[in-house]
């Protein structure tokens, strides 16, 4: 697991109660870790954390669904 993703998942599992262990291709929002609300929580991390202006446009599934999706936009934000 890459220093990204280490980073989503911790901030995932401290923030967001989940009884289910989960991968990074695992669905936050199908298992239920992560709602509506959550989401805003996760784009103040990675806005704070990675330095990344999150754009309305940006929050969609394909960039917010999973810890690997997510790791993925923010390298493509950052040019990591």
């Amino acid at each position: 697991m890459q220093a990204v993703e280490q980073q989503i998942r911790a901030f995932i599992q401290k923030n967001f109660f989940s009884s289910d262990a989960f991968s990074d291709e695992d669905s936050l929002f199908q298992k239920g870790i992560v709602d509506s609300t959550g989401v805003l929580e996760v784009v103040a991390f990675v806005e704070e954390t990675f330095k990344v202006k999150v754009k309305d446009q940006d929050l969609v599934p394909d960039n917010f669904e999973t810890i690997a999706r997510l790791a993925r936009y923010v390298r493509a934000q950052t040019g990591a």
